[in-house]
């Protein structure tokens, strides 16, 4: 089955950006013209990947904390009702929701729940993503969930931590991370990137550089895995996830911000498009 082409779509992103200077770039905005423009079951894709920010929100609010990403799917008042009664959320999520909620309830039984309740809310939304249709929305995730593992356990173990504790979901990466005592954790061969991650964690010692070059490696990551990709949703997904990392700079660093957007709008170029294409 052949994906749908979105050529109208991309090309309307491509206007989005020409006013960008003037209306000031606003992540919602371009995030709800994508689901205005995709199907029913492309729609669900992009807010599966955007799932991410709602399993953020749910453990911040669960916990207490008032941090609130905005691009989440469900606003903190619909969050919060979901906590009480999940109607809205993904079934994986909703069964850990539904399961931290009576740990002596049916839904416990598939549920760890001696686990820290972010721990299974992450885990079981990195497999809704493995289960998914979308090849990249899969190869995303699965590096995403590898990443922030590293980062992760770099951190526990500069901090003398477990972990273990750390590292969300099974497979050998997440197996090499817990047991190996290597600098890198022996997975050099299998992980190009690991290096510079580590370097950047444990090396600099500026937060706001630390961050930059962490996101560098999701963007490159981000757009080589939609390389062949040109009007589908998998390209769209992928530019989806470079939105998100302007939208980061742009409240973190002003004019890293209008960096990364420029280098955004340079990849929907149509004239670099049809280049690629021949």
């Amino acid at each position: 089955m052949f994906a749908t082409q979105y050529y109208t779509l991309v090309a309307s992103l491509r206007e989005y950006a020409l006013d960008a200077d003037t209306k000031g770039f606003d992540a919602r905005e371009i995030i709800d013209s994508i689901l205005e423009g995709v199907s029913a079951a492309d729609a669900r894709r992009v807010r599966l990947l955007y799932g991410y920010y709602d399993c953020e929100n749910l453990a911040a609010l669960r916990s207490g904390r008032t941090a609130f990403n905005e691009l989440g799917n469900l606003s903190r008042e619909e969050l919060e009702e979901e906590l009480r009664s999940p109607q809205r959320l993904p079934e994986a999520l909703a069964r850990v929701v539904r399961a931290y909620a009576d740990p002596e309830g049916e839904e416990a039984e598939s549920v760890d729940t001696a686990q820290r309740f972010e721990k299974e809310l992450f885990e079981a939304y990195y497999a809704a993503c493995e289960g998914s249709r979308s090849r990249f929305l899969r190869a995303w995730s699965a590096f995403d969930r590898t990443l922030r593992n590293v980062t992760a356990a770099v951190a526990a173990r500069t901090a003398g931590r477990s972990i273990d504790e750390a590292v969300v979901g099974q497979g050998d990466v997440a197996d090499q991370l817990r047991r190996s005592s290597a600098a890198d954790f022996g997975l050099r061969g299998e992980l190009p990137w690991i290096d510079a991650v580590i370097a950047a964690l444990n090396d600099e010692a500026n937060l706001v550089e630390k961050e930059r070059k962490l996101d560098l490696i999701r963007w490159l990551e981000a757009a080589e895995l939609a390389t062949f990709d040109y009007f589908d949703i998998d390209a769209i997904l992928s530019y989806l996830v470079r939105v998100n990392i302007v939208a980061r700079w742009t409240r973190l660093d002003a004019r890293r911000g209008r960096e990364m957007f420029t280098r955004l709008m340079a990849s929907l170029d149509g004239r670099q498009l049809i280049e690629n294409k021949q």
